[in-house]
């Protein structure tokens, strides 16, 4: 892959750099020292990926990120020192359109070799996800590895909500959540592309941001209405059975794990009650076969629009697919939701 580097920093810069240069397929195409920088040369020579500084002079990387996703579209991921330091600017850039965060990788040093190599794994993430984006997943391959049917949930069955987002996610669930009630009447279930490292921050931030409880999924847990339950592990959550959610290694050849594909298939397989599921803001075709399959369950779904997507990639797969009975702005869906579960039958929508 051609790839970008911001980074005011010497040291970082050519950090990232020698890092980059241990893989044969991937090149550094330019290196900017700051923001504004970045944002010019991708205008010139736009990279398949940009390894993007928070903290930089002129324009620093949630802005930078910003800027870019809006003119020239492609994927980055912030690479700065000590990401856990600055869990609330990685989740605004997220929300910006980046797609996961990474510790810069010292020059020397014991710790050298094992940065390099969580490096080299994120980009080689992002190569699986754009290689996705022009080649997309059977759906029958997913289905074949989900977990059989179980037992079916009681005959009056809860209401869920299934979201599934990538790059400017965050910003949008926040948008989401904020406006649902805590009164709201059914569970909330999110897979959104994020690496099991930040699951936990991203529930809490996410929690700040909402009347609703947000935490991060564990094994085997029941869903709750009133309730919003984030993926949290580098495995694919599934509805195993009912109304329990489980984790899985499979499938393997998943560009993302989890994958929204393969929780949103469980769901159509396993959930008996009435669901609503969404696709936001995300690069690449995650979500838009699960979505289909959802509605062809006879479940409510709905895709975010263009015009309000960070990343116009996930939605717009869906809508190719004709998998979204909605299409809708980001700031109409709540309420949307909101008018639909309020139905006092638990059925699906045909």
């Amino acid at each position: 892959m051609k790839i970008g580097i911001a980074n005011d920093l010497v040291l970082a810069a050519e950090a990232l750099r020698r890092s980059i240069n241990t893989h044969t397929k991937h090149e550094v195409l330019w290196v900017a020292r700051d923001g504004a920088e970045a944002v010019a040369r991708c205008e010139n020579a736009c990279p398949d990926l940009i390894l993007m500084d928070l903290f930089m002079p002129r324009l620093n990387g949630i802005e930078a990120t910003r800027q870019i996703m809006a003119r020239t579209p492609c994927a980055i991921v912030v690479a700065t020192a000590r990401v856990e330091d600055h869990i609330s600017q990685v989740f605004a850039a997220m929300g910006a359109g980046a797609l996961d965060a990474v510790d810069v990788p010292p020059l020397a040093g014991a710790a050298s070799s094992k940065g390099v190599a969580m490096l080299l794994a994120k980009i080689q993430t992002i190569e699986k996800l754009l290689g996705a984006t022009r080649s997309p997943k059977s759906a029958k391959t997913i289905r074949a590895v989900l977990p059989p049917t179980g037992a079916r949930a009681p005959d009056q069955p809860g209401k869920l909500v299934v979201i599934g987002a990538s790059a400017g996610g965050p910003a949008a669930l926040t948008a989401i959540l904020a406006g649902l009630p805590a009164t709201f009447p059914a569970a909330i279930v999110v897979v959104q592309h994020v690496d099991q490292q930040f699951a936990a921050g991203l529930a809490e931030w996410l929690a700040s941001r909402a009347r609703l409880p947000v935490r991060v999924v564990a094994e085997g847990d029941r869903v709750e209405p009133g309730r919003v339950f984030l993926a949290g592990r580098n495995q694919h959550l599934v509805m195993s059975s009912g109304t329990r959610l489980s984790y899985s290694l499979q499938p393997h050849q998943s560009a993302y794990c989890p994958s929204v594909d393969v929780f949103f298939h469980s769901v159509a397989r396993h959930w008996p009650g009435m669901t609503a599921g969404i696709l936001l803001t995300g690069m690449g075709r995650d979500g838009a076969e699960g979505l289909k399959a959802l509605r062809e369950a006879g479940h409510h779904t709905i895709a975010q629009n263009r015009l309000s997507s960070t990343v116009y990639g996930m939605p717009k797969a869906a809508v190719e697919l004709q998998a979204a009975r909605e299409i809708l702005a980001l700031d109409k869906i709540a309420p949307r939701l909101i008018s639909i579960l309020s139905q006092t039958h638990g059925h699906r929508t045909h």
